[in-house]
Parts: structure tokens; C-alpha cells; sequence
């Protein structure tokens, strides 16, 4: 498993990162406090406070970079 930190703070950020994640046969949860989603479902996240990044739990052995590559635009440091 991979955690990484990312922003989703606009509803097109949110409709483009679950479209991109659903092309992954993957598991990814979304942890926001004590509050755990599955980060394909859009109406999951409309639940979380968006206004901070959230972190994000890659269940993935294989094609970890790939997934990496295509969540880029979405990661924050």
C-alpha cells in the first residue's frame, strides 16, 4: 500500500480523479480525520471537506507507477 497526499478542491478536480481512478482495477480509499471512502465513488468524497488535501491509500502491487503517473496532477507534496 501507497500513501500519498492529494487535493481535490473543485467539483471538475473531483469528476476528472474519479474518472482516472475507475481505469484502475485497484482499491483506493480516501482518509479524511477518522472518515474512510472508497475514492472511486463521487459522492464519497462530496462528503469530506474538500477545502485541505486528503490522503489517499493505493492498494496496488502492480502498476503502482502508472497509477503514480496519472494521479500526478492531483498529488501535492
Amino acid at each position: 500500500m501507497k500513501t500519498v497526499k492529494i487535493s481535490l478542491n473543485s467539483i471538475d478536480k473531483v469528476k476528472a480523479f474519479v474518472n482516472e481512478i475507475t481505469k484502475f482495477d485497484s482499491d483506493f480509499d480516501l482518509v479524511s480525520g477518522r472518515y474512510v471512502i472508497d475514492a472511486k465513488s463521487i459522492m464519497g468524497i462530496f462528503s469530506l471537506d474538500l477545502s485541505k488535501p486528503i490522503d489517499l491509500n493505493v492498494h496496488a502491487q502492480d502498476h503502482l507507477d502508472a497509477i503514480l503517473a496519472a494521479l500526478a496532477p492531483y498529488i501535492v507534496e
